[in-house]
């Protein structure tokens, strides 16, 4: 599998969207989500930058957006970084709204909790019906990610266990390191660009098979224009006298 290739600039602001699909790459919108201290921004600027720093002021959500290819087709891609200690069934409504209205916007979602904290990855299951509430008829792709493989002297969650849950979701599961392995958490995000673009190819197939009208037959077309000059007078043979 082929690493992604990044453009030189890193953007702290969304990129504007076109409805130009000829002109401008097309928009992969992802989420991160997950509890508190699991990695999510160090595996989110690992990524983008290929640097890993290991230690972040609480984040209160950013958005992250850079131009990359992803096997020869080049992507605007935003990615959504949520704040930690979401709880979805004690947290207050407008913090639970908050956090819908992320998961309306984006298209494909990362949810990855820590092997070394088994609280997080019993977070894992309520994000992942959330968006299926939010998202009821979609087939938005869910990749959940075990990261911290690096610390297995301090392990609570077996890989087993991350392996077993994503099989009950539906899902792909995979436990990297963010610290040391960068190829890892690459092949998670070119992944889950892939299986968006992917629905993104489907749905515009969709789109054009119901905008555009079916053709008419363009031979019963010539018969009713023939059919109409036969009866017209204008275009009747004089009658041969004799």
């Amino acid at each position: 599998m082929r690493p992604l290739s990044m453009s030189g600039h890193f953007l702290l602001s969304p990129i504007p969207e076109s409805s130009s699909d000829c002109l401008l790459p097309k928009d992969i919108k992802l989420a991160v989500l997950g509890a508190g201290r699991v990695g999510k921004s160090a595996m989110i600027v690992r990524f983008l930058t290929k640097r890993f720093i290991g230690d972040y002021e609480p984040n209160t959500g950013k958005l992250y957006s850079r131009l990359v290819y992803v096997e020869g087709d080049q992507l605007s891609l935003q990615i959504q970084d949520t704040p930690g200690g979401i709880q979805i069934q004690d947290s207050l409504p407008q913090v639970v709204d908050s956090l819908s209205k992320c998961v309306q916007w984006a298209e494909g979602f990362l949810l990855v909790y820590s092997i070394t904290d088994y609280d997080s990855y019993l977070s894992i299951r309520p994000l992942y019906q959330h968006i299926r509430k939010v998202h009821p008829d979609s087939k938005a792709p869910v990749i959940i990610v075990g990261n911290k493989g690096d610390l297995l002297h301090a392990r609570q969650v077996q890989t087993q266990d991350g392996i077993q849950l994503a099989n009950e979701l539906g899902s792909l599961f995979l436990e990297i390191s963010t610290s040391e392995n960068y190829e890892d958490v690459c092949d998670v995000f070119q992944h889950l660009c892939k299986e968006v673009s992917k629905m993104h190819g489907l749905s515009g197939e969709r789109r054009r098979a119901s905008l555009i009208p079916r053709p008419r037959s363009p031979n019963m077309q010539d018969l009713k224009r023939r059919f109409k000059q036969a009866l017209s007078p204008k275009v009747k043979a004089p009658t041969a006298l004799g």
